[in-house]
Order: C-alpha cells, then structure tokens, then sequence
C-alpha cells in the first residue's frame, strides 16, 4: 500500500482538510499504514498537482483557512487501477525477532524484560481494537463498505491475538531456559 492510495482512500470516505485528515489517520487507517503529518500534507500537494484532487473553494476567504480535499474523477480511477491490481506480499521484517536470535548467540540480558514489554503493548493494542469491533461492527448491521472495513479490523485483531498468544508461548520458553542462558 502507498501513501497516496490511502489518502485517496480517506478523502473519498470523507472530504477532508488536511488537518482533519491526519486526524482520521490516527484513528484508523493509522492502525495498518501509519504517516506523519508531514508525510500527509506533502502528499496533498502531490495529488493536487497530478491532478488526483482539488482543494473545495472556501465559502468565504480569508488568510490562513484549512483548505478542505475532494477527489477528482482521475484520482479515483488512479485508486480502482490500484487497488484490481496485483501485487506481491512485503517480506516480513521484525527486529524483536532479530533481536531474539541474535541473543542466541550473545547471551539474553534484557530480551525477557523487551518481551513482556511487547506483551503488555499487544495486549492493549488487542483490547483498543476489540473495543473498535464492539462499538462500530455490532453483529448483523454490516453495510458492504462496513463489511470490507470491518474485515480489516479484523485482520488487526487476529494478528494482535497471534502476537499475544506468541510473546506468550516465548516467554514460557524463558522459564525453562538454564540459569546462564537467560
């Protein structure tokens, strides 16, 4: 996924301002495809100029005003090609998992601690978005758009629960490691 195919995204789920827009990122597309605001703003230029958006004329002008974003007609057939093509998954890269190996051979001062750390961050990330699930996907009041949204949170919720599950299992594997290996 790209930075500017989720911002296509966003603005034809809602019009927005850029400052509303990096607003919405952080509470959901942010979840899966994070941007710093600058990242944003910088894209908004890029899509105006290509021709992909506009910003609306302001009722009334006056200096400093957000500027609000619509998609045009271009930028949503640049989305549709985007999203009926094909592409490949990203090879997975973590560095706990690295780290994890590396200290197979360095000694395993500070991973244990790193690990329950991890633990505690999945299990409230796992808990944000069970509460998501609850208050915005209540069983059988699913539109197609909510039901592709909610297939993404979804896919949040079950990796959050393999991460979970997996510092969990890891952690017990520590117990049982000799004196000198942990």
């Amino acid at each position: 996924m790209s930075l500017p195919h989720a911002i296509l995204t966003a603005l034809l789920e809602k019009p927005s301002s850029g400052l509303e827009l990096t607003r919405r990122f952080d509470k959901s597309i942010g979840y899966f495809w994070s941007a710093t605001h600058q990242q944003i703003y910088r894209e908004l230029g890029k899509l105006e100029a290509e021709g992909h958006i506009r910003a609306l004329p302001a009722e009334q002008p006056t200096r400093g005003q957000k500027k609000s974003y619509e998609v045009l007609p271009a930028g949503r057939a640049e989305l549709a090609r985007w999203t009926a093509s094909s592409q490949d998954p990203k090879p997975y890269r973590d560095t706990m998992l690295l780290r994890l190996r590396a200290s197979a051979v360095v000694g395993t001062e500070g991973i244990e601690a790193d690990l329950r750390r991890h633990l505690a961050l999945h299990q409230q990330q796992l808990a944000e978005y069970q509460d998501i699930e609850e208050r915005d996907f209540p069983p059988g009041a699913a539109s197609p758009q909510g039901r592709l949204q909610h297939l993404v949170l979804r896919a949040g919720i079950d990796l959050e629960t393999f991460w979970t599950q997996w510092l969990t299992h890891a952690l017990a594997e520590f117990t049982e490691l000799p004196g000198e290996n942990r």
